[in-house]
């Protein structure tokens, strides 16, 4: 299957998929890059294998199926399905880890459903619950950022700990693990949330040395590269606003009320919004056209409900993170939201009440 996008009859620009999906690989760049500088060389490690495995994956099952086996290169969603998955695990995941998602991404999640254009879920973030639930110690391994580690890896360090779970010093990933204090370090989301279980206040959980103000150290700066990729494929017409605009407004509105009732058990909508993997997920993620909502309505309420869900399970449930659940619960329901939001055929009208047929 080879999309062609056009708004007819007065858009003329057409790309196919590969275009398409390029144009999303290289609006990741920013982000990427800035989470290389602030969390190392592991991030390519987990990309390179991710990659390889899912065009292998791929390449193979359509080979299974007598279907050319080419596309699995030349239309890149398998490659952009593996670098999200990649950059949203730990960077010194063990090798299997990220091997593991994105075989099950490409062939249960995927191909199982007929290939591209077929899939329900969102390939990605269906593995990363997997990953998540199978494996949580190896999924929540994050380091914290290398101006506040005791030991900055390098790229042989990155390929000695992901396959071997010790840098080539010698160090293992607990020692990675430890900030320049000797403490373990956490997320910023797993900061606070733990904080709040052992009842310190908001406040008093961005003491933590990981904490700028309302920021995680080197976090939100990760947010703003893919905020800025994120705007390029709105300029550029590949995802619309919709989306992203429903999950950002709704993580605001619900952070603002409950941190207006009572600012020492809830975080700031500032906090919410750029630290995690909220902006990621907001323009990376939830709008991947075959698992997403197709009408604008639908999109907007596609988009308000999963970051509606986000807030409540990083509030009230169990993971500090919620963007793969909160995606994959509204995959769900997307063919409910599009029915009751699609748009009437040109020249037709609603029949009033009591209207005879």
């Amino acid at each position: 299957m080879n999309y062609k996008l056009a708004s007819s009859p007065h858009q003329h620009v057409r790309r196919n998929t590969g275009q398409i999906m390029r144009m999303v690989i290289y609006a990741l760049v920013p982000g990427i890059l800035l989470q290389l500088w602030f969390f190392g060389f592991g991030v390519l490690v987990q990309i390179a294998l991710a990659v390889i495995t899912a065009v292998i994956t791929e390449a193979t099952i359509l080979e299974m199926r007598k279907r050319n086996f080419e596309r699995a290169i030349k239309d890149y969603s398998a490659i952009l399905t593996a670098i999200l998955l990649a950059i949203s695990i730990p960077p010194f995941a063990p090798w299997w880890v990220v091997v593991i998602g994105t075989f099950f991404a490409i062939a249960m999640v995927k191909q199982l459903y007929g290939g591209l254009g077929f899939n329900v879920f969102n390939p990605a973030m269906a593995a990363y619950v997997m990953l998540l639930v199978s494996f949580p110690v190896q999924m929540t391994q994050w380091l914290p950022v290398q101006s506040l580690t005791m030991h900055q890896p390098g790229i042989i360090d990155a390929i000695y700990a992901v396959f071997t779970s010790f840098s080539a010093d010698g160090f293992s990933l607990a020692q990675l693990q430890s900030a320049a204090d000797g403490h373990t370090m956490a997320t910023p989301l797993d900061a606070i949330k733990t904080g709040l279980a052992q009842g310190l206040t908001y406040e008093e959980g961005l003491q933590s040395a990981i904490f700028d103000g309302n920021l995680g150290i080197g976090w939100w700066w990760v947010s703003f590269g893919y905020l800025l990729g994120g705007l390029y494929l709105i300029k550029a017409k590949v995802i619309n606003w919709h989306i992203p605009g429903g999950m950002l407004i709704a993580m605001a509105v619900c952070a603002g009320v409950m941190f207006l009732v009572d600012p020492d058990r809830f975080a700031s909508p500032v906090f919410h919004i750029f630290n995690g993997s909220l902006i990621l997920g907001a323009f990376f993620i939830a709008t991947d056209p075959v698992s997403a909502s197709t009408t604008n309505k639908g999109r907007i309420i596609f988009g308000t409900a999963i970051g509606f869900w986000i807030y409540v399970i990083r509030t009230w449930g169990g993971y500090p993170d919620a963007i793969a659940f909160s995606v994959l619960i509204m995959n769900m329901a997307v063919p409910l939201i599009d029915y009751y939001t699609r748009p009437r055929t040109y020249g037709h009208k609603k029949r009033n009440q009591g209207e005879s047929k």
